[in-house]
């Protein structure tokens, strides 16, 4: 029998009557089982059905829709049975039933998604805290602007994006993702008005400029202090100036052949301290201009930070000790502490003196139990921060909260941390891209409490941050010709004093008047007062 190739039948030309019509009817199969609207088998004649199983079914080949390609017939030299293979059915990505909130669930993970969300949604477009005060202005008020245009359309931001499920019943009022640091109901960032207003208020230009000749370019000392009855001492070479800022006079405190390094005034006051290179603390009566006595601590070394706790002086060194002195005894000499191991460049107290820090060199911040290290009964920190890449200089107690303290690093760090002294945590970083050489805290009205930070290299500017929002709200550019070396705030935290290696004391006019921290009560008169200097000092 002649087997059929599955290109086509072709009969030989010798092939009888018979066999042709056999030809005849395999190229008829073959024709019918290529149309598609015809089923693969044919129809069983009388005979075949007889015989066949009643149980056995047949099934006949579905239509295939007009246009479509398929793949060819299986093509097979051992019978004329040819039958074509299914089609191949296509993919093709359709809307997902959960579009609508109803429907079945979809095998595919294709996420549902409001068709206008993407156009109202309020991504975290946060600019970076050292960014200009126009820059932050123009960000919340876009932010402010999709938020009231989404409440006012009734579409829902910040909605989650991914939903591979039905999505739930609609509530009345949609949950916001960000709802915790919405722009208008949290204090996260200020009100646009606020902080484009609280911009044009910072001065570009100082409110006074004095000479500061032969002013040391040394930043790790601190050669300028403001005394809580304004008055102002400054330290130039060796010698030690005071600028009354009441009256505008100026006046020579003392003069040696030492080199001056750090000036610290009492709480009261009433004494100045000045250190010294040579590692001695000399304590001078300023209504008097007198030398009451000099502090010893048994060191040769600078003494380039000190701050005053009551009676208590505390003192630190180029090797990194520290040292409590008692002012009112012979002895003077509480307690020694060496933990820092590097110069000590910064010290400051609490306001209610229960707690110090001390920043030094070797990039470290301590946090001391003030009480404990006078009795000498704890000689080690309560909490040590080594998060600063470079010198820590830069100290400040917020007066607003109790256990708030700022730090600002040097050139290569360029960093403020605010700590709660409380826990030991770190509350808040900013990146001010610049040396930081003080910190000072102030108070304006429509912004609330701000942080003052003066720079050195590379910008010699002057920057003010909200807190807690961490915005910028001011900056100076150039404040000073060099970098700035010491920032310091007056008695009522209004005005900020700064003095440069460019030999020049600036006066800023910054914040509003605070009435919180009141004046040394003047119901004394001069001569009790002064019986009580002899008194306490020896």
């Amino acid at each position: 029998m002649l087997s059929v190739p599955a290109a086509g039948v072709m009969c030989p030309p010798s092939s009888s009557s018979a066999d042709l019509s056999a030809c005849d009817g395999g190229n008829r199969a073959y024709l019918q089982s290529m149309s598609p609207n015809v089923a693969h088998k044919r129809a069983p004649s009388s005979k075949e059905s007889s015989k066949a199983s009643p149980k056995r079914r047949t099934f006949s080949r579905p239509a295939l829709p007009p246009l479509q390609s398929v793949s060819g017939p299986s093509r097979s030299h051992s019978t004329l049975g040819i039958r074509a293979t299914s089609p191949r059915k296509m993919l093709r990505r359709s809307n997902s039933s959960m579009s609508q909130g109803t429907g079945e669930s979809s095998d595919r993970f294709i996420p549902s998604r409001h068709t206008t969300s993407g156009k109202i949604t309020t991504t975290d477009t946060t600019p970076h805290p050292n960014a200009s005060p126009q820059t932050h202005i123009r960000a919340q008020s876009s932010k402010i602007y999709q938020q009231h245009i989404a409440e006012a359309c009734g579409l829902e931001v910040n909605a989650r994006i991914l939903q591979f499920q039905p999505v739930p019943p609609e509530r009345k009022k949609p949950a916001d993702l960000f709802a915790g640091i919405s722009a208008n109901k949290t204090r996260t960032h200020l009100a646009p008005g606020a902080a484009s207003a609280r911009a044009k208020s910072i001065p570009s230009a100082p409110e006074r400029v004095l000479d500061a000749p032969g002013l040391v370019d040394d930043f790790y000392l601190n050669l300028l202090a403001w005394s809580s009855t304004n008055l102002l001492a400054i330290g130039l070479e060796d010698a030690v100036y005071v600028w009354n800022a009441s009256t505008g006079s100026v006046g020579l405190l003392c003069e040696s052949r030492a080199m001056v390094t750090s000036l610290r005034w009492a709480q009261d006051g009433s004494y100045v301290s000045v250190g010294r290179d040579n590692g001695m603390v000399e304590i001078w009566d300023i209504s008097s201009n007198q030398k009451l006595r000099t502090i010893d601590n048994g060191h040769a070394t600078r003494v380039a930070a000190q701050a005053w706790n009551a009676h208590i002086l505390t003192a630190g060194s180029r090797t990194g000790s520290i040292y409590h002195s008692d002012v009112r005894m012979a002895r003077h000499a509480v307690s020694t502490l060496a933990t820092h191991t590097a110069e000590v460049c910064g010290i400051e107290y609490r306001g209610d003196g229960g707690q110090f820090s001390s920043g030094g060199n070797d990039n470290m911040v301590c946090i001391w139990d003030a009480r404990k290290t006078y009795s000498a009964s704890q000689t080690t920190p309560v909490f040590t921060k080594s998060n600063h890449r470079a010198a820590v200089k830069a100290l400040s107690w917020c007066p607003y909260q109790q256990y708030l303290l700022a730090t600002g690093g040097g050139s290569s760090d360029k960093t403020i941390h605010f700590w709660n002294t409380s826990t030991g945590a770190r509350i808040n970083t900013i990146e001010t891209e610049s040396q930081i050489s003080s910190l000072n805290w102030g108070y304006a009205a429509g912004t609330g409490m701000e942080i003052v930070a003066t720079h050195g290299f590379p910008t010699n500017n002057i920057s003010l941050f909200n807190y807690p929002t961490l915005q910028k709200t001011g900056e100076i550019v150039s404040a000073h010709d060099t970098r700035i070396l010491s920032g310091c705030i007056s008695p009522d935290y209004s005005t900020l004093a700064t003095v440069s290696g460019d030999e020049n004391l600036k006066f800023w006019s910054l914040f509003d008047a605070n009435k919180k921290r009141d004046a040394v009560p003047h119901d004394e008169t001069t001569d009790t007062k002064r019986m009580k200097k002899l008194m306490n000092i020896r």
